[in-house]
């Protein structure tokens, strides 16, 4: 599993853009892990499915309610991502209305999921494999702190708990 101190793994996220920008097309669009990260502080959090209750009850909109916070704590992008496709999580997005608050980020097949040791299996209930709910501060690609939920837990991978590191 990774740990502080550890590299993200080299993995290409998928973002659902519906605004055409900056050298960005609509639709489905892939995020580097490796580049993305790069020179950045940033404030992740995984969860184990979109539109489930957790996740879109507390998970999200404690961090969309807070990024004005993590910004002032220095931290330039917040990463939601969960093992679900672009479509998927761009819908999520218009519906927990992050804007550009938190990037709505997919993990298709599950490779970040992977190579972090992140994973969690949901076979048994339908949902196939799937992200562990946890949460990490990343500077420069390295992660600072991890907080990692125990099985079907919501107690410290939360805003807050994130927030209070990154302002520590």
């Amino acid at each position: 599993m990774i740990k502080v101190g550890d590299t993200l793994p080299a993995a290409t996220l998928m973002e659902f853009v519906e605004v055409e920008g900056n050298g960005c097309s609509l639709g489905p669009n892939p995020v580097d892990v490796s580049k993305a990260s790069a020179g950045k502080t940033i404030a992740v959090f995984a969860v184990p499915g979109a539109f489930t209750p957790t996740c879109s009850a507390k998970h999200v909109p404690g961090f969309v309610g807070k990024a004005d916070a993590f910004k002032a704590a220095g931290v330039d992008e917040i990463w939601c991502l969960s093992v679900n496709d672009a479509f998927v999580m761009g819908a999520w997005a218009r519906d927990q209305k992050t804007g550009d608050k938190v990037r709505m980020l997919a993990d298709g097949d599950a490779a970040f999921a992977k190579a972090t040791g992140l994973t969690l299996d949901l076979n048994g209930k339908g949902l196939g494999l799937r992200s562990n709910r946890y949460s990490m501060l990343v500077k420069d690609g390295k992660v600072v702190s991890l907080n990692v939920e125990g099985p079907g837990k919501f107690e410290v991978s939360d805003a807050e708990t994130l927030l209070a590191q990154a302002t520590a």
